[in-house]
């Protein structure tokens, strides 16, 4: 399968089964288009008015060594693999505990509902997170590194719980030899010189939140009651986190919605007030929501993301740089085979934990009951819930498996597809074009930074 585009004046050709990469020249990007369906006689007649006929022979052969060498119009070797991917072990190597269910900010696009998840107001114990740092500990099988995220809600409210977990999973380490990485997913209302210590130290990633410029952000993330500007309290505490860590082992993260179809600013207010770690991501809401993305807005945001890209190259070969999380692919290397063909893990490597204990997919299924696996106490009870998502993939996806982007995004999101479509192995497709859109725009920079090297 090939992808062809063009982007920013470079002709872009993605091989998509090997995952090469080839920026052409107008002849040979013509060329590709017909190669499959044609002789090399019919693409002659076909282009003879505009290159010569020599040249379309000489270009035809270079792609012919391509296709030989695998590095165009390759074949799909992951589709065959997908029963033995079925087949392969579950092991659990990453819980989102939901240390809150409780928020100190009313954001109007909030999925848990200001950090109720539908229900009740709750604080995790620490005797419900042990139990979940054991189960996951138990259900790691031979993996090493284990990954926990604090979550919410806001977990700062709750931040006793969080260091007496910290150090009980660190009193288990050696024996289990196991190494957890910790990670704090904050709004930033209640950091303080005591919370960032602690976090330096024992977190590997802090993720702040926040929208962009003041008035888009306060738009949407007001405080309880309006008790002023969350901008204003959150700004300087975000700047002094990112400074602390060494511009490294955290990132900004932002909603965009139809309110500020132009996020590019926000994107870059967040860059000139100095964070390198930047993530502004779609809102997810459904159409009824006066703030949720549409379908017309599609071309604009494409544009956005056009204009992001460019100034991302600009300032890059400037050395003045920043990393845009969408924008950041591995041409290289990438994920491995498993994460390619189905994606985060959740429902079965990826859990999160209710402040109670329960088991679900993922936060954004907290507080469906339908998806209610199992808790602390008894362990994974709804194994069919754990198949479900074990055997969604690429390939069980009627919408992923002739797409250009599947290898990059990995089928998409399990939650915003059954939200918007009743079915994990659906798709949401306004995410699906603007996902498209960003990983034409990072090949894009790969190209063009390329030409630095």
């Amino acid at each position: 399968m090939i992808h062809q585009y063009k982007n920013n004046g470079y002709n872009i050709v993605l091989d998509v089964n090997s995952g090469s990469v080839h920026v052409v020249d107008d002849m040979v990007y013509d060329i590709i288009g017909l190669y499959e369906n044609n002789t090399l006689e019919q693409i002659t007649e076909e282009l003879k008015d505009k290159y010569s006929v020599q040249d379309i022979r000489e270009a035809y052969e270079e792609i012919g060594e391509l296709k030989e060498a695998g590095q165009l119009f390759t074949e799909d070797i992951y589709e065959p693999y997908i029963d033995n991917f079925k087949d392969r072990p579950t092991v659990v190597k990453a819980l989102c505990l939901h240390i809150a269910h409780d928020c100190n900010l009313a954001c109007k696009y909030c999925f848990a509902e200001e950090g109720e998840y539908h229900g009740r107001r709750a604080l995790m114990s620490f005797e419900v997170g042990k139990k979940a740092l054991d189960f996951l500990v138990a259900n790691s099988g031979s993996r090493r590194n284990l990954e926990v995220d604090f979550f919410g809600g806001e977990p700062t409210m709750n931040f006793e719980v969080v260091k007496q977990l910290v150090e009980y999973g660190r009193s288990i380490e050696e024996a289990n030899n196991k190494k957890f990485r910790f990670t704090l997913t904050t709004n930033g209302v209640l950091l303080n010189d005591e919370i960032l210590d602690f976090a330096n130290k024992e977190m590997s990633n802090i993720v702040l939140s926040i929208d962009g410029r003041k008035e888009v952000n306060d738009l949407m993330r007001p405080t309880r009651n309006n008790h002023g500007s969350s901008y204003d309290i959150i700004m300087p505490k975000f700047k002094k986190v990112a400074e602390s860590r060494n511009q490294m082992n955290y990132y900004v993260r932002g909603t965009f919605t139809h309110n500020n179809l132009d996020f590019s600013k926000d994107v870059l207010h967040l860059a000139d007030e100095g964070f390198e770690q930047i993530s502004v991501e779609p809102v997810v809401a459904q159409p009824t929501d006066s703030y949720a993305i549409r379908e017309e807005d599609i071309p604009v945001l494409c544009e956005q993301y056009d204009i992001l890209a460019k100034e991302i190259i600009k300032r890059k070969k400037a050395g003045k740089g920043f990393n845009f999380f969408h924008f950041m692919i591995d041409i290289n290397g990438g994920p491995c085979v498993a994460k390619r063909l189905s994606g985060c893990g959740s429902g079965c490597e990826y859990l999160a934990v209710t402040p109670w204990g329960d088991f679900y997919p993922c936060h954004q299924f907290v507080g469906n009951e339908d998806f209610l696996m199992g808790n602390v106490d008894d362990g994974i009870v709804r194994p069919d819930i754990r198949d479900m998502f074990k055997n969604s993939n690429v390939y069980s996806k009627e919408k992923c498996k002739n797409c250009f982007a599947k290898f990059y995004c990995s089928g998409g999101c399990a939650a915003n597809s059954y939200n918007f479509h009743g079915n994990i192995n659906d798709a949401y497709d306004v995410g699906c074009e603007l996902q498209k859109k960003r990983i034409e725009c990072a090949i894009m920079i790969r190209a063009a930074m390329a030409e630095e090297e």
